[in-house]
């Protein structure tokens, strides 16, 4: 375990510390923890500094009360680079990751090279949906919402295909502390950066897995439409999380992405 005190909580961080390389930093959705991205980091082995880590209220990161606002997710990222002395980073973000991933590059952009939004959007859902999500959980706890949230984050095929990797996904999502589930639920159900979003210049590319039932893909499309130069690519046949259903994909457009913007 590598444990870092950053903006007053504890964030459980991976880094492969290599110097001379590209770094690349990876904020995870809500209800996982950074061992999400294991099959993308796995790919991109050798090619980059990477930078994992478990946002407040997931994981073995610290689980302050609810509620939390988007910017204590964004300021517990930018406190945990300026430590890590990262310099700018080709920042991947997915679901509420990617909103962490905007809000930095919208508030410290000198720690932004790039961004790769995965599954986001600069406003997700409604008030009143998130308002409902939360109360269910604070009476029946996250088990209550597990069965359709797994729907939402993964397709039929793999659902039906991988029922031991999917018991292991819901073990992580009912696991997850239910304050930092909660803080950040209200973190996502308050942030609308669709002004904000919309005057980035940086490199930004948005993928979304076509059968996501979470942030649809046309949610994600119009999200990048925000940002002038901003490509869009799905990722066919995955839900709400790629890095987990399709990584060989999410890699490749990746890849395809930093080369053609010389960011490797």
């Amino acid at each position: 375990m590598h444990m870092i005190e950053a903006n007053g909580v504890t964030l459980h961080t991976a880094d492969t510390g290599e110097t001379g390389l590209p770094v690349i930093v990876f904020a995870n959705s809500l209800g996982t923890d950074f061992r999400s991205w294991d099959r993308v980091a796995e790919r991109l082995a050798g090619r980059f500094r990477m930078i994992r880590y478990d946002k407040r209220g997931h994981g073995l990161s610290s689980a302050p009360d609810a509620p939390y606002k988007m910017a204590d997710h964004v300021n517990d990222l930018a406190a945990l680079l300026d430590q890590l002395n990262t310099g700018p980073a080709i920042v991947v973000g997915l679901s509420v990751g990617g909103q962490i991933a905007q809000g930095l590059a919208i508030s410290r952009p000198d720690l932004v090279r790039a961004l790769v939004l995965c599954d986001t959007a600069a406003k997700i859902g409604t008030a009143e949906m998130w308002q409902t999500r939360m109360n269910t959980i604070e009476t029946g706890g996250i088990a209550a919402l597990a069965e359709p949230i797994l729907e939402r984050w993964f397709s039929a095929e793999f659902r039906s295909s991988r029922p031991a990797e999917l018991a292991g996904w819901r073990a992580m999502l009912t696991r997850t502390p239910v304050q930092g589930y909660l803080g950040t639920c209200a973190a996502i159900r308050d942030t609308d950066f669709t002004e904000e979003t919309a005057k980035l210049t940086l490199p930004v590319l948005a993928l979304c897995g076509t059968e996501d039932g979470a942030t649809p893909p046309e949610l994600v499309e119009a999200t990048a439409k925000l940002i002038k130069g901003a490509r869009y690519v799905p990722i066919q046949g995955a839900g709400h999380l790629p890095c987990i259903e399709a990584p060989d994909a999410l890699v490749q457009a990746l890849t395809d992405f930093l080369k053609e913007n010389a960011l490797v």
